[in-house]
Parts: C-alpha cells; sequence; structure tokens
C-alpha cells in the first residue's frame, strides 16, 4: 500500500498497538513523536518525524502525504516537573495545532481518541478539553472519526496494572466511597483494530470503544484479588482518606497513583459507555492470561513523560 498512515505516539501504549497491526497489514507507517531516543520496536520498518508543536510549518512538514493521521496524543493529569508545564488546556491547544497543520497538508482523514461521556458541560477538566477537540474535529473540513473508550487495558497500562501492583503488595485495600461506580475497560489490541476499522471509512462518525464487561470497581478489585490469588482485606473509606492516603505511595514512587479528579471521575460513572459493547476481548480472561506479569511492576506515569528514552517495560 502507497498510503502513509500516520500514528502520533508509536513508541507510547496504544500507538504501539495500532502501528504493530498497521505494519501486519502491511501499510506505509509514520510516527510524529517527542520520544524519538525511546526503544523503536519496529526499527527501519517506520518514518520518524517529529512532533514539534512550536514549529507550525515543522508538523505540516512531518504531516505532508499523509492519508490517514491517527491521534492518541494526550495527558493523564495537570502537573509540573523540572520547568516542564503539562496541563490539559496546554495538550488541547497542541490537538488543535495538529489537526490544523493535517488540514493544511491534505490529509484525507483523522481519526482521533477522545474518551466516553466527554462533554464541554463536565465538571472536570480532562472532559471538557476532550469534547472542545471533538467540536473543533467536526468542524475542520476533513473526514473524521471519533472514538471513546472510558478506560484501556494492555500490558503496558496504568490504571489496571496499578492496582494490581498495590494488591499483590498492601494486606488492605482501601476503595473510596462505596464502590457501586461502574467501569467499562477495553482492550488496547481491539481500540487499535477498531482505529484501522474507522480509519478505512470515509462517513464521520463519533462512537464509544466499550469493552464486553462492566465492572463495579468493588467488582474489579474483588475480581484482581481472585486472579492473582491474594486474600486481602477490603475496606470502604471516604475518599478523602483515601486520597491523602495514596500520597504516602507517590513518596514513595515518584509518581502520581490517584488524582482527585481521577478519583471523583470514576465516582460519577463516567469510566463506562452506555452503547453496546463493540469489542471482544473480556478483561477477565486477560488477567488470567497475563497473570505473571499483572502487577509485577509500578508503571510511573511521571517517569514516563520525563524519561523518554525508557521503554514502558
Amino acid at each position: 500500500m502507497n498510503e502513509v498512515h500516520t500514528v502520533t505516539g508509536a513508541f507510547g501504549f496504544t500507538g504501539k498497538y495500532l502501528t504493530r497491526l498497521l505494519l501486519n497489514k502491511d501499510c506505509h507507517v509514520r510516527t510524529l513523536t517527542n520520544s524519538p531516543h525511546r526503544e523503536n520496536i519496529f526499527t527501519d520498518r517506520i518514518e520518524v518525524a517529529p512532533l514539534n508543536f512550536d514549529n507550525y510549518s515543522e508538523l505540516v512538514n512531518s504531516l505532508q502525504g499523509t492519508t490517514v493521521l491517527y491521534n492518541t496524543y494526550w495527558i493523564r493529569f495537570n502537573y509540573s516537573k523540572r520547568k516542564v508545564l503539562y496541563q490539559h488546556s496546554i495538550a488541547a491547544a497542541n490537538t488543535l495545532k495538529l489537526f490544523q497543520a493535517a488540514k493544511e497538508a491534505g490529509v484525507s482523514r483523522i481519526v482521533h481518541i477522545s474518551i466516553a461521556n466527554a462533554s464541554e458541560d463536565s465538571p472536570f477538566e480532562y472532559y471538557q478539553y476532550k469534547a472542545r477537540i471533538e467540536n473543533f474535529l467536526l468542524d475542520l473540513g476533513v473526514s473524521y472519526a471519533v472514538l471513546r473508550p472510558a478506560v484501556i487495558f494492555g500490558k503496558e497500562d496504568i490504571l489496571i496494572n496499578n492496582l494490581a501492583w498495590s494488591i499483590r503488595r498492601l494486606p488492605v485495600f482501601a476503595i473510596f466511597g462505596n464502590g457501586s461506580y461502574k467501569l467499562q475497560p477495553v482492550f488496547v489490541n481491539d481500540l487499535a483494530e477498531l482505529m484501522i476499522e474507522a480509519g478505512l471509512g470515509r462517513d464521520n462518525l463519533i462512537r464509544d470503544a466499550a469493552g464486553p464487561e462492566t465492572y463495579t470497581y468493588y467488582e474489579l478489585i474483588k475480581m484482581l484479588c481472585n486472579v492473582l490469588q491474594k486474600k486481602r482485606i477490603i475496606v470502604k473509606l471516604p475518599p478523602a482518606m483515601v486520597y491523602y492516603s495514596s500520597k504516602l505511595i507517590d513518596l514513595f514512587t515518584g509518581d502520581v497513583l490517584l488524582t482527585r479528579d481521577e478519583m471523583n471521575i470514576v465516582r460519577s460513572n463516567l469510566m463506562y459507555s452506555k452503547q453496546p459493547p463493540n469489542t471482544k476481548t473480556r478483561l477477565s480472561n486477560w488477567c488470567m492470561d497475563n497473570v505473571s506479569t499483572l502487577g509485577k511492576h509500578y508503571a510511573n506515569e511521571v517517569e514516563r513523560r520525563m524519561n523518554r528514552n525508557k521503554p514502558y517495560f
């Protein structure tokens, strides 16, 4: 295939799975990355170009010849370290710049990863800015597909892995609130398949990427305990108590295990889809298949952002 499929972040989490599937289909793949020295498992099978938001003309040039742009770029939470500032507002502005550059470069279609339940009326910045990006893309005048996962799991993910890491190491697991709020995880490789399917289409669409299982938070923790064969005391505590307890773990890891917004997002039932499931991989089965490595190592978000030479795992 002579068409160029450009992926933001092919050396990251979702982008790596997407790139692997595209290469399996003999696609010509280019990645835009701000981590050019991170481990490149694809070697010379892909083009590598800079994802330089500070140089618009370079961004346009890096997108020249692209047929489909797959955007996975985002940040998990607001933070600053070593004079580097990460903010949802900055990530949103960068994404709009990327999409405008794609239009100027003549990109035919944009496939964008958003979030389930994105809304500009949301009380949470994450969801507000995701919705603003969607609305910008809708009005851009380029063929688009927006996919909205609730929470993504896979070998390199943060949430499920670090829950398992905590269960492996702590005799007591604290749940914030009553634990009845829902989560609907989707497997990263299934999401990548949906992205490729969306990239092949030409109709504009917005759809959730919904996994086949929905858990309450309590059920999720119980399932992980069972898979890991760890008998743990599960206690339900006030959210503030759990949040401040997590700061003790942050001191040990140098990371941010949990933010206030993330805790409240989960409690607000925003991490599941109201649409029918459209992927097949069950989290419970995947955990069983990967029990030997699940949660063995802590997944450090801050380190991933600050050390761009190191592979995720």
